[in-house]
């Protein structure tokens, strides 16, 4: 019982990891997730944490998905090339490390808006380019969440059932 409760323990935290990694992008959340349930399931066994492993690893991959192809149809939509959001990731890294928290937001919309007005020549365009983008993640992102809070919902209760019942 006492190795069901360690890693019970640890697949909460990489839940909580796996969340904080899909709202800030620096980390791999929904595979952190996935990770965390794999290794839940195959210490902890039984039907139960199999089936919650499947239905977790199905939401993740649909969270994921959705992410990717609603942000990347946005941005293609808009013409924002890769390259444009991999030097945003990049300046938000940057933020991070010179105005840690904030920075990472900041250091992203000011690096995106920089590469927008770089390709666009026009500050408005810049700006309704840069602003689209940022709905577009925002909407990926909410997304992506919401299937890994579900997700977390289900971890608990098939936890729950496994202690106490």
């Amino acid at each position: 019982m006492g190795s069901d409760i360690l890693v019970t323990v640890i697949a909460a935290l990489a839940f909580a990891v796996g969340i904080t990694g899909i709202i800030v992008p620096v980390l791999p959340g929904s595979i952190t997730i996935i990770i965390g349930t794999l290794i839940w399931a195959i210490v902890i066994g039984g039907t139960g944490a199999w089936v919650a492993f499947a239905v977790i690893t199905l939401l993740s991959l649909v969270g994921m998905t959705c992410s990717y192809v609603l942000t990347g149809r946005q941005l293609k939509r808009q013409e924002t090339p890769g390259w444009a959001v991999a030097l945003a990731i990049v300046g938000g890294l940057v933020g991070f490390f010179v105005i840690p928290g904030p920075g990472l937001i900041l250091g992203f919309i000011l690096a995106l808006f920089g590469t927008e007005y770089a390709r666009r020549k026009d500050a408005n365009e810049a700006v309704r380019s840069t602003l689209t983008a940022l709905k577009a993640l925002g909407i990926g992102i909410l997304l992506e969440v919401g299937c890994a809070l579900i997700s977390a919902t289900i971890f608990i209760l098939v936890s729950g059932y496994h202690f106490f019942a």
